[in-house]
């Protein structure tokens, strides 16, 4: 089976510096892979060539050109995002600009899906509210949403959990997880080894370099053997 996405021996950096070197995996369709690594291990950077906002030094990354108009990205929250002055749905529907080559009026096709994910994410009751006013695990699940409407096989989630406490965070764990169940491919960077250990299919650890790519089986061996 063809990878979605493939990176061959990729380097990262800016203006000639690289951050990361020696990036090789793959990611097949219906994969959950969870990206760790200490801060400034380059997780970030590698999200930004995966979204095409940085080219490699040297390498490649090859994506399926199903992709083309095909992924979602949940960023992490940021302050501007608690005081968006718009409706739950507003915010949700905002997501299918990224399906369209130009800006413009929503279709009645966009308007359905926006509720039709507004209801997988449970959010339903909440459609007409403005986002200012939601929790914090509510506006994630109304941006997860947003991101559905762009995202047709592939979801990028940048830590969607942090600053959540631990009831929203399972719940939102949940959510990601069943996503990932009902056929959608998740890559995810996160600091929460727990979970990574229990969901994952896939594992990229990065230093400064690839240190572990493999499954979420192998990564538990590797660490039963250091002794962790």
């Amino acid at each position: 089976m063809s990878a979605l996405i493939r990176f061959d021996n990729v380097t990262l950096g800016y203006e000639g510096q690289p951050v990361i070197r020696g990036l090789d995996f793959e990611v097949h369709s219906g994969d959950y892979l969870c990206v760790i690594g200490e801060n400034g291990s380059g997780k970030s950077t590698m999200m930004k060539a995966l979204l095409g906002f940085l080219s490699p030094m040297s390498g490649t990354i090859t994506k399926d050109k199903k992709l083309k108009n095909a992924i979602g990205y949940l960023p992490q929250q940021q302050p501007s995002q608690a005081d968006f002055p718009a409706s739950v749905k507003e915010v949700v529907l905002s997501g299918c600009q990224g399906r369209k080559k130009i800006f413009s009026f929503y279709t009645a096709a966009d308007k359905k899906l926006a509720d039709r994910n507004i209801e997988r994410m449970n959010i339903s009751h909440l459609k007409n509210r403005s986002f200012r006013e939601l929790s914090g695990g509510q506006k994630q699940r109304a941006l997860l949403a947003r991101a559905m409407c762009a995202a047709e096989d592939l979801m990028l989630l940048d830590e969607p959990v942090s600053g959540l406490d631990p009831t929203a965070t399972a719940d939102l764990y949940k959510t990601i997880e069943q996503l990932n169940r009902d056929g959608m491919t998740i890559i995810m960077i996160t600091h929460d080894i727990g979970h990574v250990a229990e969901a994952a299919s896939h594992v990229l650890k990065l230093g400064h370099e690839m240190l572990f790519f493999g499954t979420s089986e192998e990564y538990r061996e590797m660490l039963e053997k250091e002794g962790k």
